[in-house]
């Protein structure tokens, strides 16, 4: 049902900026929220931000706050995180996250991107 497309990821250097892309392609249903998530090695999977594509309400990670914009364009199924003031503290894979809705009864199911790296390293 759907087809996810990650980029963006990259070296940058601390107190540099990134922008990540997640296109969704969407064959059946429509995307009520996207996510992006994020897992450094040895740590848990974190939430960075979310948005409802309905209404854009927006959510962000404590340690992201202030520094990190999360976007979408409906037109496209399309999410964005724009990145500044990186840090070392903010390297790890990050993951979209697409939660579809489906059908009459509205079910809910989610599905992941392949994940893309991101590295802050002097």
């Amino acid at each position: 049902q759907v087809q996810i497309v990650e980029s963006g990821g990259g070296l940058v250097q601390p107190g540099g900026s990134l922008k990540l892309t997640c296109a969704a392609s969407v064959t059946i249903g429509s995307i009520y929220a996207m996510a992006w998530y994020r897992q450094a090695p040895g740590k848990q999977r974190d939430m960075v931000a979310t948005i409802v594509m309905r209404t854009t309400t927006t959510h962000y990670g404590e340690s992201v706050k202030g520094r990190f914009t999360i976007s979408r364009d409906n037109a496209k199924n399309t999410m964005y995180l724009q990145m500044s003031s990186l840090n070392p503290e903010d390297t790890a894979v990050y993951y979209c996250n697409v939660l579809l809705e489906t059908g009459v009864a509205k079910t809910l199911n989610d599905y992941w991107g392949q994940g893309t790296q991101v590295t802050v390293s002097s």
